[in-house]
């Protein structure tokens, strides 16, 4: 059951993360018969709370932490960072941290579209109707307890509403199309002078192309952080 003292514990969650800039993104609630992660204890959760960033809003914080002695060197700092903020949390709140990093590999994507109503766009990626493309997932929380509903938007699809649908006609790869995105085009395609000068340099113009959520588009380090993260 939900109730006043399960409002608090979200409350208290989105207080602890704010400093993070992490956000509260949803919360999914799983039936008696519904595929459910593991807790630490074994038992299935019965809710889920999905954490992630907002815009820009985790860029402060991460490097800041990036910025530390003993972080310079980390592999994979966005991933190590989110652990670093979300575990203590976890323990704090007796909760169950999920990655989308680590093994065994949680449905995200799936969650997401349940506690907020999202669907792909051409690129692949959740388009939000407020944030757009700008947002992104950085862990979830387990509980053996059902939380109230937190994050869901009750919005059409925003790709449905786009007439120009710019994305798939900037993409100089022509990777981005109405049947999906073509993961091959688009790698060949930035291992190239143009996009090496292009997309590598100030992010996909594909994603930086599409209208909806443009004030929380990523910085320029941002963008090229995430770029240079892909392995070509």
């Amino acid at each position: 059951m939900t109730g006043p003292a399960h409002d608090s514990v979200l409350n208290n969650l989105r207080a602890a993360f704010e400093p993070h800039g992490i956000f509260l993104r949803g919360v999914v609630t799983f039936g008696e018969d519904e595929p459910a992660p593991l807790l630490a204890n074994g038992r299935p959760a019965l809710s889920v709370v999905l954490l992630g960033n907002v815009g820009r809003s985790i860029w402060p914080d991460f490097t800041r932490w990036q910025g530390l002695p003993e972080n310079r060197d980390r592999p994979d700092p966005l991933d190590n960072w989110s652990k670093a903020v979300i575990g203590p949390v976890a323990q704090a709140f007796g909760a169950t941290a999920y990655f989308p990093s680590d093994p065994p590999w949680q449905p995200f994507q799936q969650w997401a579209t349940q506690a907020e109503g999202l669907r792909a766009s051409p690129l692949g990626i959740l388009v939000h109707p407020h944030y757009g493309l700008w947002h992104g997932y950085r862990g979830a929380l387990g509980f053996g307890d059902v939380l109230p509903a937190n994050g869901s938007v009750a919005a059409p699809h925003p790709c449905d509403q786009c007439a120009d649908r710019p994305c798939l006609s900037t993409c100089p790869a022509s990777a981005v199309e109405s049947d999906g995105f073509h993961v091959e085009a688009c790698r060949q395609h930035l291992g190239t002078a143009q996009g090496r000068t292009g997309c590598m340099s100030s992010g996909c113009l594909a994603r930086n192309a599409c209208p909806v959520g443009a004030d929380y588009r990523y910085g320029p380090e941002q963008l090229q952080f995430h770029m240079a993260a892909l392995d070509l």
